[in-house]
């Protein structure tokens, strides 16, 4: 079912929101509606708090790869190598900015069963699974904007890559 988004001033969106420890048909349908949700509202990624659900839960649309479902997620890795990219955000809507995020990382999750899962990520796929975990934790991508950027400088952008 599709959730209306929570205000982005919401206390939920700022602070670290609470481990999974229920792995049953509540877990499934948390994920159902944060997927239904994904796709309504057009994003890449959606984490639960942004839904106003107070656990972590965070979904990565890779595209031909399908949905990757995080559960109680966690970045055991960064790389030093950083890439400065512009980032949104559906619970910031129209706003823009720079952030850098590193280009590689591991991150240890569970399944939907609770089984501890592990896998790098690169690239884009890392990035929008960092912005998803900050959710979790409370950090908004406008925390780490190093530059915001106009719709007129993200049009440029976009008309540039074509």
């Amino acid at each position: 079912m599709i959730k209306p988004l929570i205000d982005k001033n919401d206390a939920l969106l700022h602070r670290e929101v609470k481990d999974v420890t229920a792995f049953d048909n509540s877990l499934k349908a948390l994920i159902q509606d944060l997927e239904d949700s994904l796709y309504h509202y057009n994003g890449v990624g959606i984490a639960a708090p942004q839904i106003g659900v107070d656990l972590k839960v965070a979904l990565v649309d890779m595209e031909q790869d399908g949905i990757l479902q995080l559960v109680n997620p966690e970045i055991t890795y960064y790389s030093e190598d950083k890439e400065s990219d512009v980032e949104g955000c559906l619970s910031v809507p129209d706003v823009f900015g720079m952030v850098d995020r590193s280009t590689e990382i591991v991150v240890k999750a569970n399944d939907l069963e609770g089984n501890e899962i592990e896998m790098t990520a690169y690239d884009d796929i890392a990035r929008i699974i960092q912005h998803e975990v900050d959710h979790l934790y409370g950090t908004m991508f406008t925390d780490k904007v190093t530059r915001y950027i106009s719709e007129e400088e993200l049009e440029a952008m976009y008309d540039e890559e074509a």
